[in-house]
Order: structure tokens, then C-alpha cells, then sequence
């Protein structure tokens, strides 16, 4: 006689099911909201590029936001796109990249700036059809700044050169803003201490023609479901 003791119902390890799978894998469940027809996107902490981000540090991982974009313009059951921007910049590339696919979905887009969109941000608040902010919320612009050892200093200088020339291209593209209110706001060296650009809150990104609009949540799926109605 066996001394083992069967028992009629053994502990299973429990299947992921999708919904944890695509967590795991894109960093969302990849399930548009409300009945399909608006896809929410939230971009927050440091966008992440080509190169990991600390580890303890909040990310937002560029290969996450790639696919949910390209979900976004070929589901013909989705109908429009929300961003919700709560981040310090990171990656310049990674951050431009996903700012020209944001732009060139050919679906009703809204942006809504929540705390900050800072640094390479901006473009990506800049990036919908329309943009909200709250009026707590703040955005920093400044030159591209150099970490590192650099090698070569008139290259390395001109590729930066190019590399800020691409960012205010798309800026001055997507908004209002006039150049010359762009770069004064970009170079001026009153605003940060130690350091060149200028920290908009709220109202005042509106005024310079930066954002479309003060307004949260309520007011950015309500302009969203506007432009939805009317395409």
C-alpha cells in the first residue's frame, strides 16, 4: 500500500491570463475603454529609449507605447486617442519618435498634461489635435543638455545643434508658438538657477500658445468625444 495520500484536489499553479500577460509583455492590457471607441495612453516618469532607466525610477518604456499606437490607427473599433502626460523628459529620440507617430494617427487625438510634461515632453503634449492642461501643472523648456565624455566637440556640438533644430521643428509645427517667443523661453538664463530654459505653469504654457487649453480629465474626453462626433 502506498503511504501517499491522494488528494482529490491538488493546488494548480494558477495560469497567467492575458490580461497579465500583456502587462507583463507591453506594460498595459491593451483593452480600449469604453466599448473600444477612446484608447487611453499615460506616459509617465522618465521615457525610456535605448538605454534602461535606473531601476528605481518610474518609466514609461518606448517598445510599451509603439505597439498601443499602432493598435490605435489600424482597430477600426477604436474611434479616437487620450494621452495623459505626467513626465520628466528622458530619451530625446525615444520621446520625438513616439511624438511624429502620435501625430500622424489619422484619428481624433487629445493630450492632457498632469504635474509636468518637461523636456522632450513638450512634444509629446504637442503632438494631438488638441492639448489640455491642468492648472497646478508645469512644463520646462530648455536646451539639450550633454552628459558624458565628449569626443570631437565641433561634431558632438553640431549634432546637438541638429538634434534641438528636429525638437523646436516639430514645437513650432504643432503649436502656436512663435520662434522667436520659443527660443527666448528655451535660452533664458533668469528662470532656473544654474542652468538655462524657463518653467511654464499652467496658464501661462496657454498663453504662449504651447497648449490649447486649461482643463482636466472631464474636459479632455469631452473635447475628444467632440472631435470624434464631428469627424
Amino acid at each position: 500500500m502506498s503511504d501517499k495520500i491522494h488528494n482529490p484536489n491538488p493546488k494548480r499553479e494558477p495560469k497567467k491570463s492575458d490580461v497579465v500577460k500583456s502587462i507583463e509583455a507591453l506594460g498595459t492590457t491593451n483593452i480600449p475603454i469604453n466599448k473600444g471607441d477612446i484608447y487611453f495612453i499615460s506616459i509617465i516618469g522618465e521615457i525610456e529609449g535605448h538605454s534602461l532607466s535606473h531601476p528605481q525610477k518610474k518609466a514609461t518604456k518606448y517598445e510599451h507605447i509603439i505597439p498601443q499606437l499602432l493598435s490605435v490607427q489600424r482597430n477600426l473599433d477604436i474611434k479616437g486617442l487620450l494621452v495623459i502626460l505626467n513626465t520628466l523628459g528622458g530619451d530625446v529620440e525615444a520621446g520625438l519618435a513616439i511624438s511624429e507617430m502620435i501625430n500622424t494617427i489619422n484619428k481624433p487625438t487629445v493630450s492632457l498634461v498632469l504635474g509636468g510634461s518637461h523636456s522632450i515632453g513638450i512634444p509629446l503634449a504637442t503632438s494631438t489635435n488638441y492639448s489640455f492642461i491642468t492648472p497646478t501643472a508645469t512644463m520646462t523648456l530648455h536646451p539639450i543638455r550633454m552628459t558624458g565624455l565628449v569626443i570631437g566637440v565641433p561634431q558632438t556640438f553640431r549634432y546637438f545643434q541638429k538634434m534641438q533644430e528636429r525638437i523646436s521643428s516639430f514645437i513650432l509645427r504643432t503649436t502656436e508658438i512663435s520662434s522667436e517667443n520659443l527660443k527666448k523661453l528655451m535660452y533664458d538664463t533668469d528662470e532656473i538657477a544654474n542652468d538655462v530654459g524657463t518653467i511654464l505653469v499652467g496658464k501661462e504654457a496657454v498663453e504662449y500658445g504651447l497648449i490649447n487649453e486649461i482643463g482636466g480629465l472631464n474636459s479632455a474626453i469631452k473635447k475628444l468625444e467632440e472631435l470624434i462626433k464631428n469627424k
